[in-house]
């Protein structure tokens, strides 16, 4: 019996160790044996790779894109925007260069012109209605390409139409402030108000000036505001520099809402249910037009009454009066109304977004999502055409090196030229209704490169803070434009810069805090880690406050080509940027979000809002330990995350636990999102649009502004209500952060 047992252990002992044997030696130990998604599901960025993709950047590639995209004026649904729409197909279908899948997604939806056979027209009557001044009705041309019959009149759209008449009074920039003050020293009633661009919403300055009886309204853009003072054509503005020329006339949609004014919350499809046109809400309820600095110089330099403050003047050489209402008694216009007449009409029109996919390799279902609008108020060569023709060089290196089966990111990467951007950020607005659960529970980020570039000086982007570290990353990358020494990031900092308390001095990153392009739906509305990336010129040289010939006829190929970048070197920089950004994002192992940059944030807004506000709070029973107790929560919660993802080789970990990982980051701002609902598409607690200009929470400033001026119990109980949610939002967005239960 033992000697059996003896022999049978033997007998193993020997099998168990031919088994080690053949295990060691004749097991392939290389990677080939390995099934391919075992390699395929640990990687990560590949810098050298990343590397050769940028260096096929072409400057000149990039400068012909936009000489393609810019030759014809291409407003939203026209034919010429239609032919862009063809262009975009095209490019990303090359069989060469293309993407995997690209198709048109249409919308039906709610657009406003002006009538082509009734011109809007502003004049100067007196009694008699005889016409005494009457405003150009056209930009005067400098090139064969601002005399295209395309070129839309200067015009607000979404102004109703209506033909008013009063004497004129001048309201600063048409804030609800302004107005207030100028009631005080006469009766609005009848009157039309002339105002200046910036300052608050264009729609608001109709919006504002409603309930004082005001007729109509025109608005203009100071000398002042946008060309540091020059006025002349003939040797100080456009065509001699960048400045605007006298006739020059910013266009613009007329809304404070974002989306087809007809659908909120649904795509606007073909057969989707509309509300009626008169219960459209954020649009001027009183006829508003826009005009030139050199017919607003007429008028305001004729109009009477007293003085206006100090803070109203302009660039103009003579006192701006705010009107008797009306002009002085020595004025040739004496006696005389301005007569205001708009034919605007709203139209359904269909709307074509133009998107492309490029399908992820290991984790198709997560998207990184690049995009910029295509259609422009005329030519558009800044305005959009900087960040569609810097979209499409991407593209088309991206796309090459998909072809030649060189690279297939982690993520899949969904291209988007958004549709109707002007006209409020329709298209893009649309398609995040269409597929707001699958874009919610997908999407890593979004990429938005609009306006790419503008100004000569430095790099400037804005978004979560959570993405600082990437953005500065890939801006060490690149070289800055005519600096062979000095990177993107390198100049970034010299221009705007700030000290951080981690990292001290570091480039200047803004907050998505408003609703100024195609991130807005996504910050705003599903709560996407978003980043806007342009480059600027020198703000400290300059009172503009974007680029001169912005909404203008003046916004041209030649206009780019000759003020803003020569050589397209800058245009390339940006390009760069974007894509190591995007490139990054989409191919990163771990997804390159900073959690605890969001906590450094936090903490400054709550630093202030503790000193500006806690002592009024207090004493109306409100208290700020919530926000306290969250936002410290939401500091361990990023830090505990941090050192998890610092200390594990996750490349040799299970792939749930980097999925994992990663969602927890992606689904972070989705916690930041208003569970009590909006009547507005602006759910973000954090980045929503301010109203008042304060380093701290825009809601809670704007709800406490509020309050402090109307002294209401109602108007207090907002601002508790806010604080709650907020305090909700942020210790919900900790929880985000912490391991699973």
């Amino acid at each position: 019996m033992i000697k059996t047992v003896v022999t049978g252990l033997l007998c193993a002992a020997a099998a168990l160790t031919a088994g080690i044997l053949i295990g060691h030696y004749g097991i392939d130990k290389s990677s080939d044996s390995a099934p391919s998604w075992v390699k395929d599901v640990s990687k990560d960025v590949d810098e050298n790779l990343l590397e050769e993709l940028l260096s096929q950047v072409d400057n000149n590639r990039i400068q012909e894109n936009l000489r393609e995209l810019s030759k014809t004026p291409h407003m939203a649904t026209t034919v010429g925007d239609e032919q862009t729409v063809q262009l975009m197909l095209n490019r990303w279908r090359d069989p060469e260069t293309g993407l995997d899948r690209v198709w048109r997604e249409e919308y039906m939806v709610y657009l406003s012109f002006p009538d082509p056979d009734k011109p809007n027209k502003v004049t100067v009557v007196n009694a008699s209605n005889a016409v005494l001044h009457t405003v150009r009705e056209k930009e005067k041309a400098y090139t064969a390409d601002q005399e295209d019959p395309a070129v839309v009149q200067s015009y607000a759209a979404y102004s109703p139409a209506g033909q008013v008449q009063g004497k004129l009074v001048y309201a600063n920039y048409g804030s609800a402030y302004d107005y207030w003050l100028l009631n005080q020293t006469m009766n609005l009633k009848d009157t039309i108000a002339i105002t200046k661009y910036g300052g608050t919403g264009r729609a608001d300055k109709a919006i504002n000036a409603a309930p004082y009886g005001i007729s109509g309204v025109l608005v203009y853009t100071d000398p002042l505001d946008m060309n540091d003072g020059f006025m002349s054509d003939n040797n100080e503005t456009y065509p001699h520099s960048w400045y605007m020329p006298p006739s020059g006339t910013e266009r613009g949609a007329f809304s404070s809402i974002y989306g087809d004014p007809l659908t909120p919350y649904l795509a606007a499809k073909e057969k989707t249910y509309r509300i009626p046109e008169e219960k459209i809400t954020g649009i001027p309820p009183i006829p508003i037009q826009p005009i030139g600095y050199e017919d607003a110089y007429t008028l305001i330099c004729e109009l009477g009454g007293g003085q206006a403050p100090v803070e109203w003047q302009g660039a103009f050489n003579c006192t701006y009066n705010v009107g008797g209402p009306g002009f002085r008694p020595s004025s040739a216009f004496n006696n005389s109304d301005v007569k205001l007449a708009v034919f605007n009409n709203g139209q359904l029109k269909n709307s074509s977004n133009v998107m492309g996919v490029i399908r992820g390799s290991v984790e198709p279902d997560r998207y990184v999502i690049y995009g910029n609008h295509r259609d422009s108020w005329v030519h558009g060569a800044i305005d959009p055409g900087s960040g569609t023709s810097v979209m499409l060089e991407l593209t088309r290196v991206l796309g090459k090196a998909l072809k030649q089966g060189k690279w297939r990111p982690r993520r899949s990467i969904i291209f988007a030229s958004w549709g109707a951007e002007e006209f409020g950020l329709i298209g893009s607005s649309e398609y995040t209704e269409q597929y707001l659960t699958k874009l919610s529970e997908r999407t890593v980020a979004y990429i938005n490169v609009d306006v790419a570039v503008q100004g000569n000086a430095s790099l400037q982007a804005s978004g979560m803070p959570s993405l600082q570290n990437v953005i500065f990353k890939a801006a060490k990358q690149v070289k800055a434009p005519g600096m062979d020494s000095m990177s993107v990031y390198d100049k970034w900092i010299r221009y705007a810069n700030r000290t951080s308390p981690v990292y001290g001095p570091i480039p200047s990153f803004g907050y998505l805090t408003g609703a100024g392009s195609d991130y807005a739906p996504f910050v705003h509305y599903l709560g996407i880690t978003s980043l806007d990336i342009s480059y600027t010129f020198d703000r400290t040289k300059t009172r503009s406050r974007i680029y001169p010939a912005y909404h203008t006829a003046y916004d041209t190929f030649d206009y780019s080509a000759k003020f803003i970048d020569p050589g397209f070197y800058i245009h390339q920089a940006v390009g760069k940027t974007a894509g190591s950004v995007l490139v990054r994002l989409a191919d990163s192992l771990v997804l390159p979000l900073n959690c605890s940059d969001y906590a450094e944030s936090l903490e400054d807004y709550l630093s202030v809002a503790l000193l500006i506000y806690e002592d009024q709070l207090l004493a109306h029973n409100i208290s700020m330990e919530p926000i306290k107790r969250a936002v410290a929560n939401f500091r361990s919660a990023a830090s505990n995350l941090d050192k998890v993802i610092r200390s594990s080789d996750l490349a040799n970990e299970t792939p749930l636990k980097v999925r994992k990982i990663n969602d927890q980051l992606m689904l972070l701002d989705r916690a930041f999102l208003n569970p009590v609902g909006s009547p507005s598409k602006f759910r973000h607690v954090i980045w929503a649009p301010l109203e008042v200009t304060m380093n701290t929470f825009p809601g809670l400033s704007d709800t406490y502004v509020q309050a402090m001026s109307s002294g209401t119990p109602a108007a207090w109980s907002q601002v508790h209500l806010l604080v709650s949610v907020m305090s909700q939002a942020i210790d919900g967005a900790a929880q985000m952060l912490l391991d699973v239960i």
